[in-house]
């Protein structure tokens, strides 16, 4: 059998390419989401946690830092289902909401420094895993 029958009959088994990063990535934005999930009920239900004194991250309170980040957790959970499914649109849609986690960490560094630091480095793999693999390449 020559090599391109064989190649034919190997595509007509698997006609998505799939990538191991797009796995990752719709995985790493599920816990990165559920990270997020948890500052923001942290953040409502318990003020005294944080360690900054006046009750305020640059502009909001904690109120506000809470629902900001169980609202962007929750979508960032549904993206990464929505990545691990294959959903081209949702590889767009998690690189914006892990930017806007990274930003919104910047922010919180006052609060939780060590937290919001290792949240933000995985913001950054997370969108490299979305942007690493090829544009038809699928989770596995």
């Amino acid at each position: 059998m020559t090599s391109r029958a064989m190649h034919d009959r190997t595509q007509a088994h698997h006609p998505h390419r799939t990538s191991g990063w797009l796995t990752f990535a719709g995985t790493l934005a599920m816990v990165v989401g559920a990270f997020n999930v948890i500052d923001g009920l942290v953040a409502l239900f318990n003020d005294d946690y944080y360690l900054v004194a006046q009750n305020k991250i640059m502009v909001f309170n904690f109120t506000a830092w809470g629902w900001f980040w169980l609202i962007l957790g929750a979508i960032q959970v549904v993206v990464g289902l929505s990545i691990l499914t294959g959903k081209l649109w949702a590889r767009a849609t998690g690189v914006l909401f892990a930017v806007l986690a990274a930003i919104g960490h910047v922010a919180f560094l006052q609060a939780y420094p060590l937290w919001s630091v290792l949240t933000i480095a995985l913001c950054v793999l997370l969108i490299y895993a979305l942007t690493a693999p090829p544009a038809g390449a699928t989770g596995a």
